[in-house]
């Protein structure tokens, strides 16, 4: 038990360290290079950096680390070990690769009189490294700080003040250097990275639903219990023809997960019946975590004045405060 949590935790930093590098090569091979304003602290610190003619790894590295003890300071260990992991790695790589790797290699860079092109394959890779990181549950520090600290004391949302941010951000970058062109690439280049990320998590924690009827029940539940490792539920069922009675298997499993599942039903029962049906959330244990504003005051009495029972309450949430 403790040697499989340990390989999870080396396999959650192996792969942070992979989107890490991924997104320092995107970032300055495809947006650095072409004087692109992405989104986010990379974004804020290129702007200083053209702005005062000073190293990109000075202002990124001392805004960075800043906010990283504020964070630690205001919210606690809220961001985890994960994210001082990141912060570091990236603090020492963009040293590394500005004074060294991109001097010696800058005639390999590629696309270099082509931006556009450049702009969008950047946007893409930054966000499917982004998304490798985020799905580890790891974070690149920067701005994310920053969002959070002020949804901790105003309400705004996580997300709002990051558009923010960005907006800030790249209407700076105009003053530097005065270029639509340079103006609509930023925009785009913060739309194709966001939309990215997101293509990326959707497919990564995608679930879906199979409800499979067997005569093999028992046997086909332990097969998928011992071989997708997901749980498998009972329901009772009637032929509404034959009128006898079956059992109906449900399973809730990730997408990437259902050529195995499909493997198990063929090699158990080649004559099973199973559907499959995407569903757009799932909350509980293996699967996303419930956040919901448990704040808001519900009310207890009826309209009349007659107070309700005990047993006649019932929480009612706003659609809105289900938003995983």
């Amino acid at each position: 038990m403790q040697s499989k949590k340990t390989w999870s935790i080396i396999k959650d930093y192996v792969f942070i360290t992979l989107g890490l590098l991924i997104y320092l090569v995107s970032y300055f091979c495809f947006i650095y290079y072409h004087k692109i304003t992405s989104g986010g602290l990379a974004g804020i610190a290129s702007v200083i950096s053209w702005g005062f003619d000073i190293p990109f790894s000075v202002p990124y590295n001392a805004i960075n680390f800043t906010l990283l003890l504020v964070a630690i300071k205001v919210l606690g260990w809220r961001f985890s070990l994960k994210t001082v992991y990141s912060v570091a790695f990236l603090g020492l790589s963009t040293t590394s690769i500005e004074q060294y790797i991109l001097p010696a290699y800058h005639d390999m860079i590629p696309l270099q009189d082509n931006p556009a092109l450049a702009m969008i394959i950047g946007s893409i890779m930054i966000g499917i490294s982004l998304g490798i990181v985020f799905s580890m549950n790891g974070s690149t520090g920067g701005t994310d700080i920053v969002a959070a600290i002020i949804n901790k004391y105003r309400q705004v949302s996580i997300g709002r003040a990051l558009i923010y941010i960005d907006v800030i951000t790249i209407t700076a970058s105009w003053f530097i250097f005065k270029s639509p062109d340079k103006l609509v690439f930023s925009m785009l280049q913060v739309l194709i990275t966001n939309s990215s990320v997101d293509y990326y998590l959707n497919g990564s924690r995608q679930s879906m639903q199979f409800f499979i009827i067997t005569r093999k029940h028992q046997e086909m539940a332990n097969a998928i219990l011992k071989g997708v490792n997901r749980g498998v539920t009972f329901l009772n069922g009637e032929g509404a023809y034959s009128h006898q009675e079956v059992k109906v298997l449900m399973v809730i499993a990730k997408k990437t997960e259902s050529i195995n599942i499909f493997r198990i039903v063929k090699d158990v029962d080649p004559n099973a019946f199973i559907t499959q049906t995407l569903v757009r959330g799932v909350y509980g244990q293996g699967f996303d975590v419930i956040k919901v504003n448990n704040k808001k005051k519900i009310q207890t009495q009826a309209p009349d004045g007659v107070a309700l029972k005990e047993s006649e309450m019932e929480t009612v949430n706003h659609p809105s405060e289900l938003k995983g």
